[in-house]
């Protein structure tokens, strides 16, 4: 896709939103089925259906794929989507690169083992590699737009109001 195609693609997309701003707040789902054996959730992606467990460092065996890796997953995926879609916005030639994230965990705060230790990761990195002849002054805007615009970057940067509530079945 190149620039003139995205924002052809957008443009009625954005009127629409400046025009009636209701219509551009969506909500999202995801579901998960808690399992009955083991220490499991399956979660349909819309995809596929992954079943989560517990990360080896808590307990797990590794078969089952890990929520925090799911997580840097996510950022990954929304990252590498948006920092395409500035770079063909702003006529960028990227040959291709890859994205990586990682993120820093001290366990003891998830098993409970210290209420000093943080529940969640202390800190979360990520490195874009890319294949480019963009100048320095390119590569700055592409990184400052794409973390700007990237759903799960913002979300983690500024954390939404959230909550939890049990309903029984």
């Amino acid at each position: 896709m190149d620039a003139e195609t995205l924002k052809a693609v957008q443009a009625p997309l954005k009127q629409q939103y400046r025009d009636t701003p209701d219509s551009a707040v969506i909500t999202l789902k995801a579901e998960g089925t808690v399992g009955a054996e083991g220490v499991t959730c399956k979660v349909d992606t819309g995809r596929a259906l992954i079943e989560a467990g517990l990360h080896p460092a808590a307990g797990g065996d590794g078969i089952a794929a890990c929520s925090g890796d799911m997580l840097l997953e996510a950022l990954v995926a929304c990252a590498g989507v948006t920092l395409r879609a500035v770079a063909t916005a702003l006529n960028i030639d990227l040959r291709g690169g890859s994205v990586r994230a990682e993120g820093d965990l001290d366990m003891r705060g998830t098993l409970g083992v210290s209420k000093e230790a943080p529940v969640g990761f202390r800190a979360i990195r990520m490195i874009f590699d890319l294949d480019t002849d963009a100048s320095e002054e390119q590569l700055a805007s592409l990184l400052k737009l794409t973390e700007r615009y990237c759903v799960i970057y913002q979300t983690l940067r500024n954390p939404p109001a959230t909550e939890a509530r049990i309903v029984r079945a």
